[in-house]
């Protein structure tokens, strides 16, 4: 029987919905035997938007940066540990650039044919919005997407599998 999915990629933020996006890939990925990506980006274009406002200066920009990139790594080595948990492999693969971009050109270079991203929260005001990257990405996504909305769902089909 042919898998449902050959190639899962999850975005990681570091937000609880994301995490959760996490779990449930790995989920997907153990029950159907795909392969399974873990990918979190450093979003560059929002630290040159911040120069630009003139809300960082150049050296806050590179500082904030490095911390961003070290963010990433707890992310992304967390999830792997939950992978771990299940005996799945995972890839991590931490990038950086405008977020949307970056996963676009990840899904179409590494035939990835499920996108996990974690749920949107409530919108606050028509910034928050327009600024929302993982909703940015899910319209744009060039593969299907699952988008995790109920945390505790999850949280208790992980621990169960």
């Amino acid at each position: 029987m042919e898998r449902p999915f050959e190639n899962i990629l999850v975005y990681i933020n570091g937000s609880e919905e994301s995490l959760a996006a996490g779990m449930a890939a790995i989920i997907m990925a153990k029950t159907t035997g795909a392969g399974l990506t873990a990918m979190y980006v450093v979003n560059t274009r929002a630290l040159s938007d911040l120069v630009s406002a003139r809300i960082f200066l150049p050296m806050e920009q590179e500082e904030y940066r490095r911390d961003l990139e070290a963010d990433g790594d707890r992310y992304l080595r967390h999830v792997e540990k939950l992978a771990q948990e299940k005996d799945q492999k995972i890839t991590l693969c931490k990038i950086s650039g405008s977020v949307q971009n970056e996963i676009k050109d990840h899904i179409k270079k590494n035939n990835i044919d499920l996108l996990v991203l974690g749920g949107i929260g409530g919108i606050r005001s028509r910034r928050d919005e327009f600024l929302n990257e993982a909703e940015r990405v899910m319209r744009s996504s060039p593969c299907p997407v699952l988008l995790i909305n109920d945390d505790e769902f999850i949280w208790d089909r992980f621990e169960s599998l």
